[in-house]
């Protein structure tokens, strides 16, 4: 007997996934010209023009939510309903809720965009979003969260593998993370202000359990399932350790809900409950380490792909700064170091080595795996791939080196006496020191986003070549069944 295969368009749902990619994009470009913007604002303080929608305060929310919940949120979106249809060999469950998700995920973005710039915000970190636009996330996130979990209990497979297993916990730990940080009651239900349910240490330790924890699942465990997905795939082998998988997983899930206080030394909080995050944080480095080895490793036996593929580069990049910012993450949360460290660009440089090098360069290598599966073609130019791989590469090394170089010389300049107990330096002075770092700083975010620009038109080329082919075969279909 004949049999017959499902063609993968129409076994899954790859419209879904369409979608979000090109949202991907789209967020990326813009959140990342916005901390161009930024960024060079502080270098040259003539571009804080008399228009307060362009100011600083203003804009640094804008760049924050894009580039974290509009570019690297839709990557998730996109790659997990990619990666949880192929592992579980079933198309997604509720397509018309995963369709509301597309579309709620959006316009909470759009919207917290337009709210900032009017000067509307919690002014929390990394969850500035008001009140009504928090309950349009959190709807649109248990939405996701029914997805998901239907998906997984339909899979015609057995086993559910690793990748689910972060994505599940990332899609879990971020619900309950965004529930009770913006746990607030509202003025009344026509103003956008509200008061927070919480009020003084309690709610800078709620604060940054949350923002720590947005890192931890939102931008570390939620990418590790991208990794675990993609590099075993473009690297044609198998994922090195398996067993390494699970253990570094629930060592990395159970030690990150513990460190966020870290960020709270030399404050009001208790000192024994930053030790113990101070404690957990260096635990870390073991289980985010393990997940560096695990992927790196995978590529024992094909390393001489590196000289070939530029998408193994980006892989094998972001996990070598995955590695780099997890060992510096846990040094900087001792209580010696982050007498240094705190409150200087140093932890500026800290943040954008995972988000650029980490979070950033696994989301594109992995989109550049995605885009030409998804409409049945070949990237339109690996030329580019290759050119946006150095000007990314070049881009992140020159923003950290410059930070580190301004953040470790504010700690000390700020931290200097003289001969008679007085502060050596005026605070002024070492503003003037790191304005030249700052300059630096936006020419290796100029370089980044430059490269962004080339991927989103290697991105558009791609999917109008896949669209041209296509509309041939359709066409040459058409014309043998008027033939016959």
């Amino acid at each position: 007997m004949a049999t017959t295969t499902t063609p993968a368009n129409t076994q899954y749902n790859y419209d879904i996934v369409r979608k979000f990619t090109i949202m991907t994009v789209i967020w990326g470009v813009l959140g990342m010209l916005a901390g161009v913007y930024i960024a060079s604002e502080l270098a040259w303080p003539f571009l804080n023009l008399d228009i307060p929608q362009l100011t600083f305060g203003r804009l640094r929310p804008v760049h924050t939510s894009l580039v974290i919940f509009g570019f690297g949120g839709s990557a998730l979106f996109a790659t997990s309903y990619y990666i949880v249809q192929r592992t579980c060999q079933v198309r997604l469950a509720f397509e018309g809720l995963a369709n509301f998700t597309f579309w709620g995920w959006q316009i909470s973005i759009g919207l917290a965009g337009i709210s900032y710039v009017m000067g509307y915000t919690q002014a929390r970190e990394y969850a500035e979003m008001v009140w009504p636009i928090d309950l349009l996330i959190a709807v649109t996130w248990v939405s996701y969260l029914l997805v998901f979990v239907q998906t997984l209990r339909k899979r015609s497979q057995p086993h559910i593998y690793v990748a689910n297993w972060f994505f599940m916990a990332f899609i879990l730990a971020t619900a309950i993370l965004h529930i009770f940080n913006n746990l607030a009651v509202p003025l009344n239900l026509f103003s956008l202000e509200s008061y927070s349910l919480e009020a003084g240490v309690q709610d800078a330790m709620t604060q940054w359990w949350y923002g720590h924890n947005a890192v931890g699942f939102f931008l570390t465990a939620a990418f590790l399932g991208m990794m675990y997905y993609f590099v075993p795939k473009q690297a044609g082998r198998p994922v090195y350790s398996y067993r390494l998988s699970i253990i570094h997983f629930w060592a990395l899930i159970f030690l990150y809900m513990w460190v966020g206080a870290h960020h709270l030394h030399w404050t009001a909080l208790p000192d024994w409950t930053s030790t113990l995050a101070a404690t957990f944080s260096i635990l870390l480095l073991l289980p985010s380490w393990g997940g560096m080895i695990n992927g790196i490793m995978t590529l024992s036996g094909a390393w001489d792909r590196l000289r070939t593929d530029p998408v193994i580069r980006f892989l094998i990049v972001a996990l070598s700064f995955y590695g780099m910012s997890t060992f510096e993450g846990p040094m900087m949360s001792l209580k010696s170091v982050n007498a240094l460290s705190h409150y200087t660009d140093w932890t500026i440089g800290h943040v954008h080595s995972g988000a650029l090098g980490w979070v950033a360069m696994i989301t594109m290598g992995s989109l550049y795996h995605l885009v030409p599966r998804l409409w049945e073609t070949r990237m339109y130019s690996t030329r580019l791939i290759n050119i946006h791989f150095w000007l990314a590469t070049t881009g992140i090394i020159i923003y950290i080196g410059a930070m580190w170089v301004a953040g470790i010389t504010q700690g000390l300049m700020w931290r200097a006496f003289d001969d008679y107990g007085n502060l050596a330096y005026t605070f002024v002075e070492s503003v003037r020191f790191v304005v030249p770092m700052y300059m630096v700083r936006a020419f290796g975010g100029l370089l980044f986003l430059s490269g962004m620009i080339i991927m989103a038109y290697n991105v558009f080329m791609t999917i109008r070549q896949g669209k041209q082919e296509q509309a041939e075969v359709e066409a040459k279909i058409a014309a043998k069944l008027a033939h016959a």
